[in-house]
């Protein structure tokens, strides 16, 4: 709905720039700030003590002890509420230790404003905020936006001439239009100290966040064509469930079709119900004769599982090119700069139209042989993780399979394995917003989430499921500290195989018959490891480690009870090594 109100900028009482800062946030949506702490950004710690002294609405402040742990909760924050949420860090050094979630919050996109402090530069006793410190010489560098500037969609630094409210709002505009993704704003302490005698400034509702772009009607009655006419369909549907709401749109146009439902390779959403006799878990492409792709980076693995040369393949996206990847190889008859619900609803009206009787027996027999086809795979890979049951080492076949049993409606579940324990297949997840899977390539994403997402869904059980390797880099122990703290528990499972894929199979791929394999791969293994249960102890989370298969669904539900009762849990899962025996 358009608003046609005459706009009147906000007018703030604000104190200084800080208190305009924190303001804009707070007008534009932004409820949520994850602070690790910096000198120079003890104006949000002040702004928001003030504004909550004043009963206006203003951030919560999440303490959050490493900055890396603090822009993953951001993005589980953001991923599961809808909103936008902050970040704030220390200069270029807590800049820097966002580390690799910078990459995953450009591949994410999800709408985080991250913002850290910049040092001062002014003269000793000139102004406010002036240097006063000799480390304050060492922090400053010629670009400290550069460090971040090839993963966000925009950034600015604060100057002095600059309207502060106006900047946030312009930030937290970009994060939030299609496609949405991080911005980053950069407060060198003198700016952020300025004194003002109120402010006026637009919000980001007066600025406008920009619809997303409706499908083109040609291209959707040639892809309703197409579809309407094709013997084996198959639409893959990847990050379109970043809406919840495009999940039963896409149920009613595949069952209106009877078209195969299946994921593309890498990240993603739940973007249809698992439990779905149209979703498939195996299916060959090469079989198929009309492909829609909703918003997926890596549909198919080319060589491997792509279309035949005779298939028809449409992609709609609201970036259909995949602009954020600069090589970008997979063909498409037709490609829909579009929003996926609104080509969703559209296709449904446009095939609705076109199906006549013979063609919608055509689409129930097709359903019911599908159908027939996903029952049988999930009774084929449920047989084999039964059949490891009792497998010492534990099976990672029966822990993925315990843990698809034990998810249910009320979990939200953050995915981030390889694909060898083939958990995605074993997840019987149907709820809209309750499964992501890692959308970048840095690991250690998924206990930072799961932190965020608790604070957004706190009646919701919230659980990430991570290798050994990953929950390393994740530096778990600020997480579950800050979990506690916040009161917002999450469960985390580990595949304890004290291996990297990276350093054991994926080398042994590359040099068969390898002297890395014969030396036992060195560099490979972290072996004995770390006592995961222990360092959760010591963050105040409950730690278990399981070593016995008949304990795994046991153990699971113990770490359900603890994160029930207010108390971050850690499920440690002995497995056997990779590429070589224990």
């Amino acid at each position: 709905m358009s608003n046609d109100k005459p706009i009147q900028w906000v007018e703030q009482p604000a104190a200084d720039v800080g208190d305009a800062v924190v303001g804009a946030m707070a007008e534009g949506g932004v409820d949520h700030l994850f602070f690790t702490s910096g000198g120079e950004i003890g104006f949000y710690q002040e702004a928001v003590a003030k504004a909550q002294a004043q009963g206006k609405k203003t951030l919560r402040l999440i303490t959050v002890p490493h900055e890396h742990v603090s822009l993953n909760a951001a993005l589980g924050f953001a991923a599961v509420s809808g909103r936008p949420a902050a970040t704030a860090a220390h200069v270029d050094v807590g800049t820097q230790h966002y580390g690799g979630a910078i990459h995953t919050a450009w591949r994410s996109s999800l709408p985080v404003i991250i913002t850290a402090g910049g040092p001062p530069t002014a003269y000793p006793g000139s102004m406010r905020g002036a240097r006063d410190a000799g480390h304050l010489w060492s922090q400053q560098n010629f670009d400290q936006n550069g460090i971040v500037r090839d993963y966000v969609k925009w950034d600015h630094r604060l100057e002095y001439q600059d309207n502060p409210g106006l900047i946030v709002s312009r930030a937290i505009q970009v994060a939030c239009t299609e496609p949405c993704g991080p911005v980053y704003l950069s407060f060198p302490q003198e700016v952020s100290l300025l004194p003002m005698n109120g402010t006026r400034y637009p919000t980001v509702s007066q600025l406008g966040i920009a619809r997303s772009p409706a499908p083109d009607p040609d291209g959707v009655r040639e892809i309703a064509e197409k579809f309407v006419a094709a013997r084996n369909p198959v639409i893959i549907a990847h990050c379109s469930g970043r809406n919840p709401a495009t999940v039963p749109a896409l149920v009613e146009l595949a069952e209106l079709l009877g078209t195969a439902v299946i994921t593309g390779l890498h990240g993603g959403y739940l973007s249809f119900p698992k439990t779905h006799p149209l979703f498939q878990r195996e299916f060959n492409l090469r079989e198929a004769d009309a492909v829609l792709v909703f918003d997926a980076d890596v549909p198919w693995l080319p060589g491997a599982n792509d279309p035949s040369g005779n298939a028809y393949v449409a992609a709609v996206s609201v970036d259909a090119i995949r602009e954020r990847i600069p090589t970008y190889e997979f063909t498409a008859n037709l490609r829909l700069t579009a929003d996926p619900l609104l080509t969703m609803r559209a296709l449904t009206a446009e095939a609705r139209k076109l199906l006549d009787d013979a063609g919608k027996r055509r689409a129930a027999e097709r359903a019911e042989r599908l159908g027939a086809a996903s029952r049988a795979a999930w009774q084929k890979i449920e047989q084999d993780a039964l059949q490891r049951a009792t497998k010492t080492p534990i099976d990672p076949l029966w822990l993925s399979y315990q843990i698809g049993q034990m998810v249910d409606d009320n979990c939200i579940l953050f995915e981030e394995t390889l694909g060898g324990n083939r958990l995605s297949q074993y997840l019987r997840n149907s709820r809209p917003g309750s499964l992501f899977s890692q959308p970048g390539s840095s690991g250690g994403w998924s206990p930072g989430a799961a932190l965020g997402a608790k604070l957004a869904a706190p009646d919701r059980d919230v659980i990430a499921v991570c290798g050994d390797g990953f929950y390393m880099f994740s530096t778990p122990a600020p997480a579950l500290w800050a979990g506690l703290h916040h009161k917002a528990p999450f469960m985390v499972v580990i595949y304890q195989n004290r291996s990297y894929t990276t350093g054991t199979l994926a080398v042994a791929s590359k040099f068969p018959d390898s002297h890395a394999q014969k030396a036992g791969f060195p560099g490979g293994y972290f072996d004995p490891p770390i006592d995961f249960a222990k360092e959760a102890e010591a963050a105040g989370a409950y730690g278990e480690n399981v070593r016995d298969p008949a304990q795994v669904a046991p153990a699971l539900q113990r770490g359900l009870k603890e994160i029930r009762n207010g108390r971050p849990a850690v499920i440690s899962v002995w497995l056997p090594r990779l590429g070589q025996k224990d």
